[in-house]
């Protein structure tokens, strides 16, 4: 593993400062969120030549395009801009991010021997979704590293076990609290109801699994397939963890979104478990993990915080330049979020992330009580169809440079999947509809 340079040390640095102003701005004791944002960028700005240049390339253009149009809102518009706040836009969904990846110091602790016996076939394909995808909920993108690399001990990952592995995690989008797509749209639309998202984006992800199931059975013969088999104790963390959050919302903290428990919450547990061993072993891994892993964050943390810039720049221009009232749609209904899920989801085959999409789509829509929550589904179930096609995604990205297969490759084979995921997404959308009135 490539030594950290102390430029990328700093820059870990700030970003753990970045989340501890992030949850002191809870306390409402002090106001933080200019600070939040100004470390997470001076850190994108010091990791900014790490960026795999795809992802640089990106990340550049939507921030020169926000800049872009904050400028011509004010020097042509006329249009007040707040530029202290300019970079505030998903600052606090980067830092959520910062926050989860805590979860990891605590991750080998509850993995080691809880693979159980060896599975093989369709069982075996099944189980891999299923333990990425339930693990995941909590884990994120490190679960695909945990479970792949238990796998590829057996020998190099085949093309239905890392469909599998892209496919568990993506559809966690549909419903997990956990993820960056539900931070985003909780960001975007605060008014949002969540259990009406879960109702309906649980069952749809469970069949992302029966359909990954099939279709690999049917494309490939699985008869030497290792599968990941999930032990109960594999999910006592997650369960634990999505209980807290559950209790702090509805007792303890009930004035905080689940985005801001997240936040403060998993780095408090794992800090907490790792007492058990002493402060001094706690703050080595604590400045392990500053140093390491959240400098390895750089492209996600860049991506959305540009994103956040593009939101807020293309948001104030159309204020500006058509008034406050215009809005795309006059109503979002049913017919409406279908051709925006089409219009986020095609964009993702082009190389655009989802967050892109729903950003923009959010900064044109004045959405109306259960309009955003329609609005909501339509980012999640967009983020889990695109996240799993689009070859520039993270999940893509980062089973490429893990273990070598091409995001394109991974496209290709997930083209299928993508089509009737889309299709049982749309007929969802209409069902969420009906429920919101």
């Amino acid at each position: 593993m490539q030594e950290t340079t102390s430029r990328q040390r700093l820059a870990g640095v700030l970003i753990l400062l970045g989340l501890i102003a992030q949850i002191i701005g809870f306390t409402g004791l002090l106001g933080t969120a200019h600070a939040v944002s100004y470390l997470l960028w001076v850190a994108v700005l010091l990791l900014w030549r790490d960026i795999p240049r795809r992802s640089r390339a990106q990340a550049g253009v939507l921030m020169a395009l926000g800049t872009l149009m904050l400028l011509v809102a004010r020097f042509v518009y006329g249009a007040e801009v707040d530029w202290p706040a300019m970079l505030q836009g998903n600052a606090f969904v980067a830092a959520m991010l910062v926050g989860v990846s805590f979860i990891s110091l605590i991750g080998k602790q509850g993995t080691k021997g809880a693979t159980g016996q060896r599975v093989t076939g369709a069982g075996g394909i099944l189980r891999t979704w299923l333990g990425v995808h339930f693990l995941g909920t909590i884990l994120n993108l490190s679960t695909v590293f945990m479970v792949g690399d238990k796998l590829a001990r057996r020998g190099p990952l085949t093309t239905p076990q890392l469909l599998a592995l892209n496919r568990g995690l993506s559809s966690a989008a549909l419903w997990s609290p956990f993820f960056a797509s539900m931070a985003v749209v909780i960001a975007l639309v605060p008014d949002v109801q969540y259990a009406q998202i879960a109702v309906v984006g649980f069952p749809m992800a469970m069949l992302s699994g029966l359909l990954t199931t099939l279709e690999l059975r049917r494309r490939f013969d699985l008869t030497e397939v290792d599968g990941f088999s999930l032990s109960p104790r594999s999910l006592l963390m997650p369960v634990g963890m999505a209980a807290l959050v559950m209790l702090f919302h509805f007792w303890l903290t009930p004035s905080l979104t689940i985005v801001s428990i997240i936040t403060f919450l998993l780095p408090g547990v794992a800090v907490l478990s790792n007492l058990r061993d002493g402060p001094r072993f706690t703050l080595r891994r604590i400045r392990q993990h500053t140093t390491t892993r959240l400098p390895a964050m750089r492209g996600e943390i860049s991506l959305f915080l540009a994103a956040g810039l593009l939101t807020i720049g293309l948001s104030t221009l159309v204020s500006a330049a058509a008034g406050s009232e215009w809005t795309l749609f006059t109503r979002f209904g049913a017919p409406q979020a279908m051709i925006s899920f089409a219009t986020i989801t095609l964009s993702a085959l082009v190389g655009l992330h989802p967050i892109i999409g729903v950003s923009v789509l959010a900064s044109i829509l004045n959405l109306q009580n259960g309009e955003q929550t329609l609005f909501a589904f339509v980012a999640v179930s967009s983020w889990a169809v695109g996240t799993s096609v689009g070859p520039l995604s993270g999940i893509n990205l980062s089973l490429q440079g893990r273990y070598g297969v091409s995001g394109y490759r991974m496209m290709k084979n997930n083209l299928l999947y993508a089509a009737v995921m889309s299709l049982l997404s749309l007929v969802a959308i209409a069902g969420v509809s009906y429920i919101v009135g």
